[in-house]
């Protein structure tokens, strides 16, 4: 079976231009899948039955998955499947008959804008590693980056003149975001007074954030930067990097930005994503329905 599993993920790579991250969620989801079949006694995909995968669902909901998480699998074994149906390599796919699991409503978790200048005021800018740290945070705010569009962003790819930065997103799709002037401050200081002593030839590969070995930032390396910033904040929310991005979509559209201008911005595919926003804040709704309605 797995012969057909790398045939997949080569075609991920290849046709819909999928990133390393993404294939990797893809072969550690499928993976699982495949053994619990081969373990059911399964040696052919040809024979996979409606029964046999509902079973391995059911395995990953009662071992303690969240819906979320089993939301992730039924999608990537569903893709599969499909992939085997066009190949003509079964003849019935098994997941027609599947519903994914029901997901609930989840409204993300957004920092107050006292809660953002808290952190931001953490890092000790006279330090080298402080306003690295400080400028990145900088940009997480101003642009509401994905951790893997911050962490490969180029020296080339920041038009500070312009107020602008480019970034490489989801499948590789290139969006220009606009960047505010505070970041382009920081990025200006750390440009001149730390990177320069971080980079080392031959590792920096021009990355604008650079460890203390001289490579890209990691995002583990972030997620403990940012975790040592939070703390030291004592604000007491579960705060990732991707609470950047949420924080940034909902001020702007707080603050009366077009939805379809964020949606831009963050690189979403479908409005539908950034629709999520327009419902944080009830307050905000109720105010804008009383300032805009004929009978508000």
């Amino acid at each position: 079976m797995t012969p057909f599993l790398k045939d997949y993920l080569s075609s991920l790579k290849v046709e819909k231009n999928l990133s390393d991250n993404t294939i990797n969620s893809y072969r550690t989801d499928l993976t699982l899948c495949i053994e619990f079949l081969s373990d059911s006694g399964i040696r052919d995909l040809s024979t996979v039955t409606t029964a046999d995968l509902r079973a391995f669902f059911k395995q990953l909901s009662s071992s303690g998955l969240s819906a979320t998480s089993v939301a992730r699998y039924f999608s990537s074994v569903k893709g599969f499947f499909i992939h085997l149906l066009l190949q003509d390599y079964i003849r019935i796919n098994p997941m027609d008959k599947l519903n994914p699991p029901k997901l609930p409503n989840r409204i993300p978790v957004v920092m107050t804008l006292p809660e953002v200048n808290a952190i931001l005021a953490i890092p000790d800018t006279e330090d080298t590693f402080g306003l690295r740290n400080r400028t990145m945070l900088e940009v997480f705010y101003a642009c509401g980056l994905r951790i893997s569009e911050l962490i490969n962003i180029k020296l080339s790819d920041c038009f500070l003149e312009d107020g602008i930065i480019r970034v490489l997103g989801k499948g590789n799709k290139e969006r220009l975001v606009p960047i505010g002037s505070e970041a382009i401050k920081y990025i200006e200081q750390y440009l001149v007074k730390s990177r320069p002593s971080l980079e080392k030839k031959g590792k920096s590969l021009s990355f604008l954030f650079l460890s203390n070995r001289g490579t890209k930032l990691s995002r583990m390396g972030i997620w403990k930067i940012l975790r040592k910033c939070v703390e030291e904040a004592q604000i007491n929310k579960d705060i990732h990097p991707h609470t950047f991005r949420h924080t940034f979509a909902t001020h702007l559209i707080e603050g009366g930005a077009d939805l379809r201008a964020v949606q831009e911005m963050l690189g979403h595919a479908d409005i539908s994503t950034t629709q999520i926003y327009t419902h944080i804040d009830p307050e905000f709704i109720k105010q804008e329905h009383k300032m805009y309605h004929p009978r508000g």
